[in-house]
């Protein structure tokens, strides 16, 4: 574990999972901005959660990295124990890392189709778990999900149904936290200039993607991160249990 700055004094703090590229990445910044200290959670590359929590650090926020696969709950629990044996307290945890390989719904596709499932969806629920467990009244859960749910594309299956099954989950939890002063809601981006998006597509295929949009662009990841500031912050106190498609009109 890398941290700076640890205190049980701090004022608010968020933990969000998949934060070493990306849109999560772009998430933890802006909610550092904001004034939370920011657990950058990894699966993998801690290289380059420790840049996220260096760039944090430098613009003048705190941040810690901690290590741990969503999809095991050993590492799932330990992620927020670590957090606030850190912080002393969490108050907002978004729910970013993901996976998104395309392949077609086919007898051959069902290792790919469970990795998806293993860390898309299985991920979210244990975040969920964990999130229920550990937050009080005014705590803030955010799950991100996908506006290509209502595009069908082919190959998209698998992200698909596990997106799917994470907007399912956000309005259960919902109902189950009746009566805790806790939000549940997730975001669900169009298409947006990540590597993640990016990867494995041609310059025509994300030009022809982007134009189905009104707005005719893929987003910024900074885009996303201004919706997850606003349902994390004391504007967003209203609104639960909704998916915000933050898509430029992409459907």
């Amino acid at each position: 574990m890398n941290t700076t700055a640890q205190s049980d004094t701090t004022s608010k703090v968020a933990i969000v999972t998949g934060a070493s590229r990306g849109i999560g990445q772009a998430i933890a910044n802006r909610l550092a901005a904001d004034g939370f200290a920011v657990v950058v959670n990894y699966a993998g590359n801690a290289a380059q959660a420790q840049t996220t929590v260096d760039g944090i650090v430098a613009a003048g926020g705190t941040a810690v990295a901690i290590q741990g696969d969503v999809s095991q709950p050993e590492d799932v629990s330990r992620l927020f124990s670590s957090a606030r044996d850190t912080y002393g307290r969490i108050d907002v945890v978004v729910n970013s890392a993901g996976v998104m390989p395309t392949t077609p719904i086919a007898e051959a596709s069902l290792d790919e189709f469970d990795r998806v499932i293993a860390t898309n969806l299985r991920g979210t629920f244990l975040v969920l778990a964990q999130a229920a467990k550990h937050l009080g009244e005014g705590g803030r859960i955010i799950a991100l999900s996908t506006s290509v749910i209502a595009k069908s594309f082919p190959g998209y299956g698998p992200y698909i149904a596990s997106k799917a099954g994470v907007e399912g989950l956000v309005h259960v939890l919902a109902n189950e936290l009746r009566g805790r002063g806790i939000t549940v809601n997730a975001i669900a981006p169009g298409p947006v200039a990540t590597e993640l998006f990016l990867n494995g597509k041609t310059q025509q295929q994300i030009e022809q993607i982007a134009a189905q949009a009104p707005l005719q662009r893929v987003g910024r990841p900074s885009e996303i991160a201004a919706a997850a500031s606003f349902l994390a912050g004391p504007d967003g106190a209203w609104v639960n249990s909704q998916v915000l498609r933050v898509n430029g009109g992409f459907a």
